[in-house]
């Protein structure tokens, strides 16, 4: 499981974030403070958001790609209270209990295309996993990558896994291909081939299943159509074994397309 701390002052929202994230610091279990970034129960984006950012989160670094560490933060509701900001306020009351924290990496950029290159490896990968999890929010128009200590860094995978929204129909929907077209790292010629050949063999029911092992309970439970979170859990591996096995032959990597195109 994550390892839990306990939020002992709210600092700053992210108001770029759809959710409206928070810089937070918090308390370990010695007492040592760190500052993360905060995604809350309390959102309109609801648990699944959460339950997204921890699996695909975990996989990553499993894989070997850069991604802040992942830890629940635990919010008591008062916090908010000295809040001037009625938004914010009303936010930290909501989510009393359990949240999501990202180490926060101070200094960090966000990825520009047009200033820093992708070597086609490390492109591959990155599209490769984003195609895995079915990642509709890594595109030109939105990045989601940071530049860290000169090397680049995943975040926010809330929008991933969309077949969770709608379990009767996950296995035809994560069976989907995946179009890159519109992927920020598609100019750089991901080279996907050799990264399914790198990382798919990683991908093991042994895998996901210690990965979906880190999203708390409470994230899972009354779920409709299932009889607890451990049922839950065996769906997304379900859902995402087979995809890792195949998801390189169905990645489209065509012209990005013109803005405002839907199709």
């Amino acid at each position: 499981m994550l390892t839990e701390v306990t939020a002992v002052r709210y600092v700053t929202p992210l108001r770029e974030g759809g959710s409206l994230p928070g810089v937070v610091e918090a308390a370990d279990s010695d007492g040592v403070n760190a500052t993360y970034v905060m995604k809350f129960t309390g959102a309109g984006q609801g648990r699944k958001t959460l339950v997204a950012e921890v699996i695909c989160g975990e996989l990553a670094r499993r894989l070997g790609l850069r991604m802040p560490r992942l830890v629940q933060i635990l919010l008591d509701p008062v916090i908010g209270l000295g809040e001037p900001d009625q938004e914010v306020q009303e936010l930290l009351k909501s989510s009393g209990g359990l949240n999501l924290g990202m180490d926060f990496l101070s200094g960090a950029l966000g990825f520009d295309p047009l200033a820093y290159g992708v070597d086609p490896a490390e492109a591959g990968r990155v599209v490769w996993f984003d195609a895995l999890i079915n990642n509709v929010d890594r595109s030109w128009r939105n990045p989601n990558l940071l530049l860290w200590q000169g090397d680049l860094w995943l975040i926010d995978h809330g929008a991933s896994m969309i077949w969770h929204h709608n379990w009767r129909t996950a296995g035809t929907a994560a069976a989907k291909p995946y179009d890159a077209s519109d992927h920020v790292l598609a100019p750089f010629g991901p080279d996907v081939a050799s990264a399914a050949a790198e990382l798919a063999p990683l991908v093991t029911e042994e895998l996901l299943t210690e990965v979906t092992a880190q999203v708390p309970d409470a994230w899972l439970v009354d779920e409709p159509g299932f009889e607890d979170p451990d049922d839950v859990r065996r769906a997304y591996v379900a859902a995402l074994l087979p995809r890792a096995k195949t998801i390189h032959d169905r990645i489209a990597l065509g012209e990005p397309r013109p803005k405002g195109a839907t199709k």
